[in-house]
């Protein structure tokens, strides 16, 4: 039972920030349950593929608020989401196969290397100009295959690659950020059939899994950011979050360090 109530706490920390910041909560969800699961002594060869299955799968649902939010606001290019989703799909797909055949500490420095990419974006926070238009399906297909490869390699909703692509591209900020918004759901969707397939014929998991997916942090995560996110949402709007943003950030670098020497020691 503590350990729920754990998982409760992680996941109202994760939906305020993914809310306040919006990014990802499984920048904050993959290294904390890490320990977590080390913690409750699960089998050490699966913990990371087990912390980036699960806080995929929470992204669904904080995924599907977002989307249906910045649809209301009419900031969801639609026609961008049905080109790119199939190259998602695929590569997600891919990710998870990936992940399967990559030993858990190579798994781990590439998610800590991810991490420090995104914290160093936050700080220097340099928006590309835009310079061109949006690919055609080719093209689409082309990069929602690498995002999705890289997003479900890491656990995140693609918004940390998909936002300076379509701004490059000449969307507006808004629609930038709300159409990466709709688009983290295909990514969590493939994502977590990804995890779940790979993980299936594993036989030493903790009970209560599907694949990778660890049901119990799964319920508890996601109820409490599916209430936390907007209330992150809401409180962007009163704070100083250029400040936040750097304090998030220097949170991040912690994390990733604390996770890169695990995996070297």
């Amino acid at each position: 039972m503590e350990w729920y109530v754990a998982y409760l706490l992680l996941g109202v920390v994760a939906g305020f920030l993914a809310g306040l910041f919006g990014v990802g909560g499984g920048l904050v969800l993959v290294p904390v349950l890490l320990l977590m699961f080390d913690a409750q002594h699960f089998a050490p060869e699966h913990l990371m593929h087990l912390a980036l299955g699960t806080s995929m799968a929470t992204i669904i649902f904080t995924s599907l608020s977002s989307m249906r939010k910045h649809h209301q606001l009419g900031a969801v290019n639609w026609q961008v989401v049905r080109k790119i989703t199939p190259g998602i799909l695929l590569g997600t797909a891919v990710g998870a196969l990936t992940a399967s055949n990559i030993p858990a500490q190579g798994l781990g420095i590439f998610f800590a290397m991810f991490v420090y990419f995104a914290a160093a974006q936050i700080l220097i926070d340099k928006r590309p100009h835009a310079s061109r238009q949006l690919p055609g399906i080719s093209g689409m297909t082309g990069f929602g295959t690498l995002t999705g490869w890289i997003s479900s390699l890491v656990s995140i909703g693609g918004g940390t690659l998909v936002v300076p692509f379509l701004l490059w591209c000449n969307l507006s900020i808004r629609n930038a950020i709300g159409t990466a918004s709709a688009i983290g759901f295909p990514i969590a969707v493939g994502g977590t059939l990804g995890y779940i397939s790979v993980g299936s014929p594993i036989e030493d998991l903790p009970d209560m899994h599907f694949g990778y997916v660890y049901l119990p942090a799964l319920f508890w995560i996601a109820l409490a950011t599916m209430l936390t996110a907007p209330l992150g949402a809401r409180a962007a709007h009163s704070l100083n979050v250029s400040l936040l943003r750097k304090l998030f950030a220097g949170l991040l670098i912690v994390l990733a360090t604390k996770l890169l020497f695990k995996f070297l020691a």
